[in-house]
């Protein structure tokens, strides 16, 4: 059966919620947990950004079961690898073994702001894939010096090492981070319920390695407010990744979305209070062979409805289907 859990979406609400909201997830029994890592919310209605590791640490100590996961983060830009390494051994370690460190190319609205200009997807997932080397090497607890095409690092080394280092997730979108993630990820992430993005994880060396999906549900008694809703703050996501990777802000992602309606997003988003939308729409998640999904409630201001939605109705009907 496929495990769901439960994203923290850090562009719609602050940190204390995030940690409040993961709490009552495990509560009412989701399967794990996922946190996105932005600088920036896509559109400005969404309204928020904190510091997705310092919520992580909190949540690491607030809760002790449910497993938790960066959903992603980019190790390129903002953060260098051997930052990313220590980060993620640090977790392993404050979770008790929950973490698990996923891995992505990254989005111009985040990475931009260190002023490092944004190549193109080939660069950046060569960027990715010499940064997840130097991961890899760090979890090892050797000292690390390395003199590559994009990074360099000298005489590093991880002095708090878990005794078994976080796996590592690859998000991919096509051919060549299919490839990639197979190669170097222990799991792939993808958001979109594509059989050829999972046959090309397993051609590169995914076969039998967990694969996580991602779906945004908009929860709300009053379909109509769910609809409006998943909207105005997340009319965003209909773009597709080859297109929201390349916009510089919520300015950028507001212009490009002015012709999207309402009702273009509610035939992406399952929105109202239908538990049998949303099951279909993780049944397709399900066909295409992924093992794990993390669903989105859109909303910040929403997510305490929706959990006990989810523990009433939602998660049973999950697991009966």
């Amino acid at each position: 059966m496929m495990d769901i859990g439960y994203t923290m979406m850090t562009e719609q609400a602050g940190p204390r919620e995030l940690v409040e909201h993961v709490v009552e997830a495990e509560r009412v029994g989701f399967d794990f947990s996922v946190i996105s890592d932005h600088s920036f919310p896509w559109l400005e209605s969404q309204g928020h950004a904190p510091y997705a590791w310092s919520v992580l640490g909190a949540a690491a100590q607030a809760t002790s079961r449910i497993p938790l996961m960066t959903f992603v983060t980019c190790p390129t830009f903002r953060y260098h690898p051997a930052v990313i390494a220590q980060k993620a051994a640090t977790m392993q370690l404050l979770s008790d073994g929950r973490f698990r460190l996923g891995l992505g190319s990254g989005e111009n609205l985040n990475e931009h702001i260190v002023g490092s200009g944004w190549p193109s997807a080939r660069v950046r997932l060569a960027m990715l894939d010499e940064a997840t080397t130097i991961v890899r090497a760090l979890f090892t607890g050797e000292y690390v010096s390395h003199r590559g095409v994009h990074f360099q690092v000298d005489n590093a080394r991880l002095w708090d090492l878990p005794d078994t280092p976080p796996p590592l997730g690859i998000a991919a979108s096509g051919p060549r981070s299919c490839e990639l993630a197979g190669r170097q990820g222990d799991l792939l992430i993808a958001t979109e319920p594509e059989r050829e993005l999972l046959d090309a994880f397993d051609a590169h060396g995914g076969a039998g390695k967990p694969r996580i999906g991602q779906l945004p549900v908009c929860y709300d008694p009053d379909p109509q407010a769910a609809v409006d809703r998943a909207h105005e703050q997340f009319r965003w996501s209909v773009g597709g990744w080859h297109v929201n990777a390349e916009l510089p802000g919520p300015a950028g992602f507001a212009q490009a979305t002015e012709h999207v309606r309402p009702e273009d997003v509610a035939k992406a988003v399952p929105c109202g209070n239908d538990v049998g939308a949303v099951v279909e729409a993780v049944r397709a998640f399900e066909e295409a062979g992924f093992s794990e999904l993390a669903l989105v409630q859109i909303g910040g201001a929403h997510q305490r409805p929706f959990l006990r939605w989810a523990e009433d109705e939602l998660l049973p009907a999950l697991r009966e289907r």
